[in-house]
């Protein structure tokens, strides 16, 4: 808001001193008679006396009078000007009174106007722009802090309506990430709780037939087995809870939502190009994108930029940044789009390993990562109807998504 003041009061001062200098100079303009026609019309009457033309000072506006200097200068009340013409002196006298008023005036009458323009304009974009936005711009950072309950205060102005839509948006989705991670941490601390309930009792169990086996307290051999295939039965229990732990932890854990419609090949293509014709033309890598045959595919429009931004994300960050390019084939029903990186340094027995949540291959080095990317394009992929896989060309790695043909 304060820049915004000293960006007012600038411009205020700047149209203050364009007016007054433009005035002082049209005044002296004024009282210095530039132009000066009479001058102008001097010359034509010397040119005709010169070459001995007929003249008739009614055709002139300003030389009232034109006679011969034979015996000096001789004052008067009107100006003159005196030129030689063939060796003789004549005084051409003249009335000249100048005056631009009329352009002054017109000239304030314009910059008058212009300048409450500009006035109202600024007006305009304070109250429209600046401060309906100055009334937003501490919700992103309520938003960092976790205070997802700060109201989002409604602004009429139509210029932040989508902003305003997609903080909220923002807003909602935090509040739904949090709601359900608060639901998974007290569901994993019931389970963690039931599941060490149940497992005390089978241990319990086994310690106590350790204890009479190791103390000797059975003799008879029949007794024995049944202890041992006591303890056997509660190692299978136990064993149990565990695999129930194993499974529970394999279990989708992310929330994708996915909108399947229809979209056209183009519109996906077209907004992966936006985003990394410049990004990779500043990292200095080759980007290539094939010709392709448009077509409607199945799927979400915006998921799908998704996958294909996780994917070039990992070519950029795993690759040796020299080319990236995209290409394009059919195959029945099926889109396929290939993702080509080079520089991949990624062992044949990794492979199969990519689309694996929290994995990470060798190839990662000291590059930052949760192991993630790969593993939510395939679940996309597949909540869509369509795949994903990845092999290895020589030094290039070429991951391929495959989208159902409408």
């Amino acid at each position: 808001m304060k820049s915004w003041l000293k960006l007012t009061i600038a411009v205020i001062m700047l149209l203050s001193l364009i007016f007054t200098g433009a005035n002082i100079v049209l005044h002296n303009y004024n009282k210095g008679g530039a132009g000066r026609p009479y001058r102008v019309e001097a010359e034509r009457i010397a040119a005709k006396i010169e070459n001995g033309e007929e003249y008739s000072l009614d055709d002139y506006r300003y030389i009232t009078n034109v006679e011969i200097q034979e015996n000096g200068f001789k004052g008067g009340d009107s100006d003159y000007l005196v030129k030689e013409i063939g060796g003789t002196l004549y005084r051409f006298d003249y009335s000249y009174h100048p005056d631009n008023t009329s352009a002054i005036t017109c000239f304030n009458v314009c910059f008058g106007v212009t300048a409450a323009f500009v006035m109202l304009l600024l007006l305009f974009l304070f109250i429209r722009i600046i401060r309906p936005f100055e009334k937003i711009s501490d919700y992103p950072t309520e938003l960092a802090k976790g205070n997802l309950t700060v109201p989002l205060k409604d602004s009429k102005s139509k210029y932040f309506g989508r902003f305003l839509w997609g903080l909220d948006l923002l807003r909602e989705k935090i509040e739904n990430q949090r709601s359900a991670e608060l639901a998974l941490q007290k569901q994993n601390k019931t389970m963690v709780l039931s599941l060490s309930h149940d497992i005390k009792t089978p241990l319990g169990v086994i310690e106590l037939y350790a204890k009479a086996l190791e103390k000797g307290l059975y003799k008879d051999e029949q007794k024995k087995k049944e202890v041992a295939a006591g303890i056997t039965e509660k190692c299978e229990d136990i064993r149990g809870y565990v695999d129930g732990i194993v499974k529970a932890s394999s279990e989708d854990f992310l929330d994708l939502e996915v909108n399947n419609g229809e979209f056209y090949l183009s519109a996906l293509i077209d907004k992966i190009k936006t985003f990394y014709t410049d990004k990779l033309s500043l990292l200095k890598t080759d980007f290539a994108v094939d010709a392709f045959s448009d077509r409607i595919l199945s799927g979400d429009l915006e998921r799908s930029v998704e996958a294909l931004q996780n994917i070039i994300e990992n070519a950029v960050k795993y690759g040796d940044g020299k080319k990236i390019s995209i290409a394009f084939s059919r195959e029945d029903d099926c889109q396929l789009i290939h993702i080509r990186n080079s520089g991949c340094t990624l062992s044949e027995n990794e492979l199969p390993h990519i689309f694996d949540s929290f994995w990470r291959g060798s190839n990662t080095g000291s590059s930052s990562g949760s192991g993630l990317g790969l593993y939510i394009c395939r679940t996309l992929m597949r909540k869509m109807n369509g795949d994903i896989f990845a092999e290895t060309e020589g030094t290039d790695m070429v991951i391929t998504t495959v989208f159902v043909i409408l």
